[in-house]
């Protein structure tokens, strides 16, 4: 692949500058060609404003251009299949925001079609790629805190209750456990290193997503809890595990970079783990490099994306939560 990693955006969404735009203008290795949204209007709009030089007629045009390496998924997550496999399709590597997908269905379909085109499919777990989260695991995987026997992690995050927010549109792919819990469930997975059964799970639904979940998780001896809140009054993001010898929190495990705090406690006392550096935009899009660039395996999307879409219908099931939709082309 010729360099810079010529990006392509699907969808003038307002996460698409933090988390691409911005950190590529940092990134040699990397260069935003061209956008396209549902409104042609919006596109022109959005590439004036981020300095984007190139807008796609549309989703289908944006995804063959010649110019573009790899496509970025910003669009709600209801297109996130449909789109992310004709990006496959024509050959493209793809970054895919999170959530992957609506359910595992989804998922299974998605990771099938990245197999069979060989191509590259990432999700785009930003926390996941940030030192914070990876130095956690490595003091996990080293034993320090001993075998997990309970783990808790709660995102909360006001998100208006607007007519234009995705997040509270359940066709689109929205609910509280979509875009804050999947955190809480990922973290859990990749730090506990396990896959959890659902123990039970409680839901307040307002205009037919979740507002707020809670669950409760067996991760095999492992008890854990997630909580998450679109209408809680303010930003929570928190982690614990507790060991059988020793504990380990972060305060703001989702974006060190906005203030975060992390302690590890053993028998030989307490001490704070520096949590600086690249912010997890940065770490992320350094992270496609590698994949791309210098043959890293990736640390999201396949397997993984798959167990975490699984993991989330579990809770919703267990919540009583219907989870059918009718298939979304985008």
């Amino acid at each position: 692949m010729s360099k810079p990693v010529r990006i392509g955006i699907l969808g003038a969404a307002r996460i698409a500058p933090p988390a691409v735009i911005a950190p590529a203008r940092d990134d040699s290795e990397f260069e935003v060609v061209a956008v396209a949204a549902r409104d042609p209007a919006k596109a022109q709009a959005f590439a004036q404003a981020q300095g984007v030089p190139h807008v796609a007629a549309d989703y289908a045009a944006l995804v063959r251009r010649d110019d573009v390496d790899l496509v970025y998924n910003a669009l709600p997550p209801a297109a996130h299949a449909a789109w992310s496999i004709a990006a496959l399709k024509a050959g493209k590597a793809v970054l895919c925001e999170k959530p992957f997908t609506r359910n595992a269905d989804e998922a299974h379909r998605l990771v099938a079609a990245a197999t069979q085109a060989g191509g590259v499919l990432i999700e785009a777990f930003h926390y996941r790629f940030h030192a914070v989260i990876r130095r956690a695991e490595a003091i996990v995987r080293a034993g320090e805190i001993g075998p997990i026997e309970t783990a808790e992690a709660v995102f909360d995050a006001p998100i208006p209750m607007t007519p234009d927010e995705l997040r509270w549109s359940r066709a689109l792919g929205g609910g509280a456990l979509m875009d804050l819990g999947t955190y809480c469930v990922h973290a859990l997975r990749t730090l506990i290193g396990a896959e959890p059964r659902v123990v039970r799970a409680q839901a307040e639904v307002r205009q037919d997503v979740d507002a707020r979940m809670s669950a409760e998780l067996a991760f095999g001896a492992a008890q854990a809890k997630i909580a998450c809140s679109m209408i809680a009054p303010k930003f929570a993001a928190r982690l614990v595990l507790q060991g059988a010898a020793g504990r380990l929190e972060i305060e703001n495990f989702i974006a060190p970079q906005f203030g975060s705090r992390m302690t590890v406690t053993t028998a030989a006392g307490a001490r704070a783990e520096p949590t600086a550096g690249p912010s997890t935009y940065a770490a992320q899009l350094r992270h496609v490099g590698d994949v791309l660039l210098r043959g890293a395996p990736p640390l999201t999307g396949g397997a993984d994306a798959v167990a975490q879409m699984a993991a989330i219908d579990a809770v919703y099931a267990a919540a009583g939560m219907d989870r059918t939709f009718q298939t979304e082309h985008g």
